[in-house]
C-alpha cells in the first residue's frame, strides 16, 4: 500500500488511465475486427468503408500512446493490402 500522497494520487490517476486505454484498445480491436469481417464475406466495398472507419482509430491510438505507432502503421498496411489483393 502506497504511503506517500503523490504514490496514492498516482494509484488514482493509474486507475483511470487503465479505463480510458482499456475503453480506447477495445474500440480498435471493433473496427478492425468489422473490416476483416468484410474481407472474409469477400465484400471489397464494405470493406474499404470499414477500413476508411478502423484508420483513423488506429492512428488516435497511436497518437495517445495506447498502441505503438509503428504497430498502427503495420495493422492499416496489412489490411490495405489485403482488401487490394481481393478480386
Amino acid at each position: 500500500m502506497a504511503h506517500h500522497k503523490s504514490a496514492k494520487k498516482r494509484i488514482r490517476r493509474n486507475g483511470r488511465r487503465y479505463e480510458i486505454n482499456h475503453a480506447r484498445k477495445s474500440r480498435i480491436r471493433t473496427f478492425v475486427k468489422n473490416v476483416e469481417a468484410g474481407i472474409a464475406k469477400g465484400d471489397k466495398d464494405g470493406a474499404r468503408e470499414a477500413l476508411k472507419m478502423a484508420e483513423p482509430e488506429l492512428q488516435r491510438g497511436a497518437r495517445k500512446g495506447v498502441i505503438h505507432r509503428n504497430t498502427a502503421a503495420r495493422k492499416i498496411s496489412r489490411l490495405f493490402h489485403r482488401i487490394n489483393a481481393m478480386s
